[in-house]
């Protein structure tokens, strides 16, 4: 191979993703929205010919790449190089190949379908990602687990409702798609500078027609909601609603990734791994948890470059600047990729996470003891103790104990200070005694909000 190739083309997006951003497909795309022009205007009283649109019809997906790549090399000019070959290809029709139009016509409408069809692609993914991660969630809810906060041991959680403040993050992320996918809106035809001054001339200043021109086409095309105000091309607002909720989605795949890969240390939690993976290529006994450290590669380039639509957005000038252009054709596509490579191998992880609980018990036993302390000074308070007095007390113990290497003396010396009188020191060892209302959580979120999601039998968009 002696050119680059794509690592989203060649190793990490789906088929179905590369085919939406796919040359064919937005070219072909090209030549529908064209069709879709003819007969609008055509139904609307120009005198476009049933021969003419059939001949368009017929050689949508036609395309002739070397006679393009010619016609471009002379013009500079994608569109009128498109224009042209299809033209070659429909005699016919030629003469009214993109009649009153101008370029954006068929470049930003053809952006807007092509991500329809990507978040089209991706909600079913996501679904089912929330499914399986809830059903973990659910196997999980009551198996205790240390917490831990800036990665020190804390109280104790459980793996379901751990799971659980990941799952939560993907729900937002769900809604948040849904939403910038529902509100995505056509630009239709709207001419160079967005006043629809050639059509308002072809159709005899009949502003009616106007809309209603717009409006076939957005039917056309399976758009409900259209623009009504817009310069040549429609506002780059457009892409920062369409792919900020990628780049959130991206950000809660990376907070998921990174905790599986400090548990993949701790040895609670571990991604799958192959019976003939290799970890490294110098030490044998490796084990990496590599698809998750992939995961955080991906989304932090999605973060970065969802970064890029702002930019686009703050500098256009005036009805339009051509800066956008060669930006978004790389923005767009790659975004979307890299998303669907995030929801692949997300799917993998999620499905192949196995659960240690030994080594959970293990870390939670020698804990325990520390983490008793609080629910002893509650009881201290509650028999007429004073908390600041009380917390001294176990700060001096812990520390002391934990400076003698001596953890598991903890409750006994607690049982022997008089402050605390501790009856029976193995009633404060039960871990299910430490967890909270974490199961009963985990059962609500799921119920209440995870279900109602997975019962979503379409989505329109």
């Amino acid at each position: 191979m002696n050119s680059y190739v794509s690592p989203l083309s060649d190793r990490y997006a789906s088929v179905e993703m590369r085919k939406i951003f796919s040359p064919h497909f937005k070219y072909s795309t090209w030549r529908k929205l064209w069709v879709a022009l003819a007969e609008a205007e055509q139904e609307l009283g120009l005198p476009i010919t049933d021969e003419q649109i059939q001949q368009l019809c017929e050689q949508v997906d036609n395309i002739d790449f070397e006679a393009v790549e010619k016609y471009e090399s002379e013009l500079h000019h994608d569109v009128m190089a498109h224009i042209k070959a299809y033209g070659d290809l429909c005699p016919l029709a030629a003469p009214i190949i993109h009649l009153g139009s101008t370029s954006c016509y068929v470049t930003d409408n053809t952006d807007l379908i092509q991500i329809r069809e990507a978040y089209r692609l991706i909600f079913p993914k996501l679904l089912n990602i929330i499914d399986q991660l809830a059903q973990f969630a659910d196997r999980f809810a009551e198996l205790p687990c240390l917490g831990f906060t800036h990665f020190q041991p804390a109280q104790l959680t459980t793996v379901g409702k751990r799971a659980c403040m990941w799952l939560q993050d993907l729900v937002v992320d769900f809604h948040e798609m849904t939403h910038a996918a529902s509100q995505l809106k056509f630009l239709g035809a709207k001419g160079a500078t967005g006043t629809q001054a050639s059509f308002y001339a072809l159709f005899d200043n009949d502003v009616e027609k106007l809309d209603q021109l717009d409006h076939l086409i957005a039917k056309k095309m399976e758009f409900e909601n259209l623009l009504t105000i817009a310069g040549q091309t429609y506002s780059r607002k457009q892409d920062i609603l369409a792919l900020s909720p990628l780049s959130s989605f991206a950000s809660s795949v990376h907070k998921f990734a990174t905790d599986i890969r400090l548990l993949s240390h701790l040895k609670e939690i571990q991604e799958g791994f192959g019976a003939k993976q290799v970890g490294s290529s110098a030490m044998p006994y490796k084990r990496n948890p590599m698809l998750s450290e992939r995961l955080c590669a991906l989304s932090r380039f999605i973060i970065a470059s969802a970064e890029n639509t702002y930019y686009t957005c703050a500098t256009q000038w005036l009805e339009r600047t051509l800066d956008d252009s060669a930006n978004r054709r790389l923005v767009i596509p790659e975004i979307f990729l890299t998303t669907d490579a995030l929801l692949n191998i997300l799917q993998k992880v999620i499905s192949s996470l196995t659960v240690n609980p030994e080594i959970i018990a293990r870390r939670v036993k020698d804990e325990l003891p520390f983490i008793a302390t609080e629910n002893i000074m509650m009881e201290a308070v509650k028999n007429g103790g004073n908390r600041q007095k009380m917390h001294e007390r176990l700060r001096q113990h812990s520390i002391a104990v934990t400076n003698e290497g001596k953890q598991d003396e903890l409750l006994q010396r607690l049982s022997e200070d008089p402050e605390f009188n501790l009856q029976d020191p193995e009633a404060y060892t039960d871990p299910s005694h430490y967890i909270g209302a974490s199961s009963y959580q985990v059962k609500r979120f799921l119920k209440e909000e995870v279900d109602p999601i997975l019962k979503t039998q379409s989505l329109t968009i």
